[in-house]
């Protein structure tokens, strides 16, 4: 029997709606380079890869996914793409990751002085007062807000945050803000809301003008879906539900990962700050923090950051990812 594979990294694993994998444990002869309009393709070797061991990680990857395997996968050493499946310019919805994008969208906004962790978001959007007055954007965007949406009752499978009607509040919260930890769709689509009315734009115009086009994304290569105007403005899907994704493909993904691995940096031009990045990726929902909805199985409590998933310490003690 095959010894189990193991990885060594620097930094934990993160993840988002899709896990991103970045492999940080070993020497490499080659400097970080950024890709222009297209990725230098180089062999795993010229970047401290064994070509072995990384096939077999992949197959291992391969035989435990779904029907796509490894088509859409791209791994990227360096800023250079050392192994590719065939289907990396497949265009589709990535669900949870639109989360990871929507929180980067509040880093921004951050920056850009115009609100802060603190902000309470009845301040944007006057619908929350009367029964949501007090949830701050920190709490939106670490899943402890208790936001409720009529709708999210429906029953069926789907528990956690499942309205087509996300930004109508509900008349009562899941629990108080900020007393305990529920992943939420409704929450993080009412979330999304609130930053394009702090932003005055559409988040995809924020997010192309900020961090697509300056890393090069191809325009054609991506979009966001939509709920349609909202007092006078188009709002994106901050969940990642009701077919409101980001589209994207691998290809042109691989460059928003490797702008966080590199801490906000794309070669001279820091696009977000780099305390935002180690903020955002690091745990932000302690362990012994109250579960409010287990019903949903989506446990954060020692692994959920600013919409990142980290490998932590969970409250049973042991690894997200062992």
């Amino acid at each position: 029997m095959a010894e189990p594979l193991k990885f060594k990294s620097s930094t934990p694993f993160l993840a988002c709606g899709l896990i991103l994998v970045f492999l940080t444990g070993c020497q490499s002869p080659s400097k970080p380079v950024f890709p222009g309009k297209d990725w230098e393709i180089v062999s795993p070797e010229s970047q401290g890869l064994d070509s072995e061991k990384l096939n077999r990680a992949i197959r291992y990857l391969e035989a435990h996914s779904g029907e796509n395997g490894a088509s859409e996968l791209v791994i990227v050493r360096n800023g250079r793409i050392v192994w590719q499946g065939d289907n990396i310019d497949h265009k589709h919805g990535v669900w949870s990751m639109t989360k990871s994008i929507t929180s980067t969208m509040l880093g921004l906004l951050i920056e850009d002085g115009k609100c802060s962790l603190d902000t309470k978001a009845s301040k944007h959007f006057p619908p929350l007062k009367p029964h949501f007055k007090d949830i701050t954007l920190q709490q939106f965007t670490t899943m402890t807000s208790g936001y409720l949406a009529e709708g999210d009752d429906r029953p069926g499978d789907y528990r956690h945050g499942p309205s087509r009607t996300p930004l109508i509040p509900a008349s009562q919260p899941l629990f108080s803000p900020g007393t305990g930890f529920a992943y939420w769709d409704s929450a993080m689509n009412q979330f999304a809301n609130t930053l394009t009315r702090i932003a005055g734009e559409p988040l995809d115009s924020l997010f192309k003008r900020r961090i697509a086009n300056p890393i090069g994304m191809d325009p054609d290569a991506w979009h966001w879906g939509d709920f349609g105007m909202v007092d006078g403005l188009k709002v994106n899907g901050g969940a990642g539900n009701n077919s409101n994704h980001i589209y994207i493909t691998a290809r042109e993904m691989a460059r928003f990962g490797l702008l966080f691995l590199n801490n906000g940096k794309w070669k001279d031009k820091q696009l977000i700050s780099s305390d935002w990045i180690k903020a955002a990726t690091s745990v932000q929902v302690r362990a012994p923090f109250s579960w409010k909805h287990p019903e949903s199985g989506i446990d954060g409590r020692g692994f959920y950051g600013y919409n990142w998933w980290r490998n932590g310490v969970g409250a049973k003690g042991s690894r997200k990812w062992p």
